[in-house]
């Protein structure tokens, strides 16, 4: 203390006294930071707990809910209402053969039980009880009476849109998203937020708040991201239609992984005002919302409703082109590219017979089919995909994760992030003798060194959706068929495997629409072939996909639909066509 007290007077302590000061002073500091990091710990655990709290306490209410509705109306043949189509739905609502209440109650009820089983829901909109009861006043509505889910990140008045961040918990969103007053507007009723991973960029679904979300057909397996809690309630019955998003593939993962159909549309066909991404200012790669449901016909209706005047009058920087129902119901014979290998990843086993089969069945219903391979696949998936979304050298990214828990999906993920760009250079040039598609990857991820550069990826993403248009003109077809991730994979290698995401992400920054559509599940036969999987490049990459798909049989397969961009109407009549042929297969 005495040191101290001549210190603070003035003199010059000796060598020993002032050892002694700086030990003192860096174990306080230490003993700062020690602080504040347990601090924001316990605080951020906390506002995890409230988070959690609030979905048990919506959850809860919803069921008693239910319950008292049941008790009150217990000739309500819910079982009924749950195999019905949207079109059936709809039709019967407008008929007044069903009530809204009926059809909201039943849906409510099997939402409950399937997020027991698939931890997909982040929460009731219990907001949805009130307006069940003023939702008459909507029945010219096109989804009059239909309770549909919403991705965590749409938002929705005084709800949180976290993205799987616990830095975004406690800010709920000061209005309704476009597309969810949109909804409103045609009749629907929003009912339940559903699951996403943390931070949005990964096609698994597990974040640190509100979990893990399983797979319908196998609760070993993930549903997939991002859109993933769409994917495992929609899958899993207990939603007819559901609003999910995607930048690489994010509604047609899980649709694939699920069972289910998804469309991408063309970015910015639907409004994008109120859809909340985990940053904003990267236009490399465009973000859409789009539909996930059980049939294309619900996906082509829930299109129909939204692209109305309602919506361009809410959000003017959308093309008012209304639904264009002729291109939709047309027969005309198609000119069909067709994909089974991109020549970047090898498919799986299923995979590749699912576009055999579909193509054989095209072919027999009259269509031409030729075949297609992209162009630069490897260019384009590393030097416009990954360098374009991570232009700033995945610098935002990691600050918007800095101090947060990690859930185990995005760590993996996430180690490539972290290096150094001096490091992830030298790591390009190592790794290329060994693995070509790895070595791009790190080389992708040091993203642009400049503004200059920066407009030079920008008119280089251009220029690829000019030659990739020129090429289908060159080829004479009018829409490609190709293959969909799939099947669903094991936990933890979504997050390790980014080459898979050719398939998927290329029609991102082509800003084509593309849909997926359920044709088949994967067969004894199948599994035995993936036994002899080896890749094309017989990578890490490619072991781990082995890995990631084994074990799947009794899983859904989904082939991929792709048109032009701003023909979405005929993106989906080539998905009903799918569909249909590969009904009629199965009669």
């Amino acid at each position: 203390m005495q040191h101290i007290q001549l210190f603070l007077q003035g003199e010059k302590p000796d060598n020993r006294t002032a050892a002694l000061l700086t030990a003192a002073a860096c174990g306080v500091g230490a003993l700062v930071v020690l602080m504040r990091t347990f601090n924001s710990r316990r605080e951020t655990k906390e506002k995890i707990q409230k988070a959690r709290d609030r979905r048990t306490e919506s959850l809860q209410r919803a069921e008693q809910s239910v319950l008292r509705y049941k008790q009150t109306h217990p000739t309500t043949d819910s079982a009924l209402i749950l195999t019905l189509s949207l079109s059936e739905l709809t039709k019967q609502l407008q008929e007044r053969s069903l009530s809204p209440e009926d059809v909201f109650y039943s849906y409510m009820e099997k939402t409950l039980t399937v997020n027991k089983k698939l931890n997909c829901c982040t929460g009731v909109l219990l907001e949805s009880f009130d307006q069940l009861k003023t939702v008459g006043s909507n029945k010219e509505g096109l989804l009059y009476g239909v309770p549909v889910s919403i991705k965590e990140n749409l938002a929705y008045k005084n709800h949180d849109c976290t993205c799987g961040l616990t830095l975004n918990l406690d800010q709920p969103a000061q209005k309704d998203s476009v597309i969810v007053e949109v909804l409103k507007k045609q009749g629907a009723i929003p009912f339940v937020k559903t699951n996403l991973p943390q931070a949005l960029l990964s096609y698994d679904c597990g974040n640190p708040i509100y979990g893990q979300t399983l797979n319908p057909h196998n609760p070993q397996k993930t549903s997939g991201g991002s859109s993933g809690g769409e994917g495992a309630l929609i899958g899993g019955g207990g939603s007819l239609l559901g609003i999910g998003s995607d930048i690489g593939g994010s509604v047609r993962i899980p649709s694939s992984f699920c069972g289910i159909c998804g469309l991408k549309p063309t970015p910015g066909r639907l409004s994008s005002q109120g859809l909340i991404p985990i940053y904003r200012g990267q236009k490399s790669v465009l973000s859409s919302p789009g539909p996930m449901a059980k049939d294309v016909d619900s996906l082509a209706l829930c299109m129909q409703a939204l692209l109305c005047d309602h919506m361009f009058s809410l959000d003017p920087t959308v093309p008012p082109l209304p639904f264009n129902v002729q291109t939709y119901q047309s027969s005309k014979p198609l000119r069909i590219g067709y994909l089974e290998n991109d020549g970047y990843t090898q498919p799986s086993p299923s995979m590749a017979r699912g576009i055999r089969e579909v193509k054989a069945l095209l072919e027999q219903a009259g269509h031409t089919l030729v075949p297609y391979r992209p162009l630069k696949i490897s260019y384009a998936l590393c030097e416009l995909g990954v360098r374009g979304v991570f232009a700033d050298g995945t610098t935002t990214l990691l600050q918007k994760l800095k101090g947060e828990p990690l859930d185990p999906c995005l760590r993996a993920q996430l180690f490539p992030y972290r290096l150094p760009k001096w490091l992830k250079k030298i790591l390009s040039v190592l790794l290329k003798p060994l693995s070509s598609r790895v070595s791009a990857i790190f080389s992708a991820l040091c993203g642009v060194g400049s503004v200059q550069d920066l407009w030079k990826q920008h008119a280089a993403v251009e220029d690829y959706i000019s030659e990739t248009i020129a090429d289908w003109r060159r080829c004479n077809i009018e829409v490609l068929l190709c293959p969909s991730i799939g099947p669903a994979f094991n936990f933890s290698y979504c997050g390790r495997i980014a080459t898979v995401l050719s398939y998927m992400a290329l029609y991102n920054f082509l800003t084509f629409p593309a849909g997926v559509v359920p044709v088949s599940t994967v067969t004894a036969e199948d599994e035995e072939e993936l036994k002899h999987y080896k890749g094309i490049y017989q990578d890490t990459c490619d072991k781990l996909f082995k890995q990631a798909v084994s074990g799947g049989e009794g899983l859904p397969v989904a082939v991929q639909c792709v048109a032009l961009p701003w023909q979405d109407e005929l993106c989906l009549r080539f998905m009903k066509e799918v569909e249909q042929v590969v009904k009629q297969s199965r009669k």
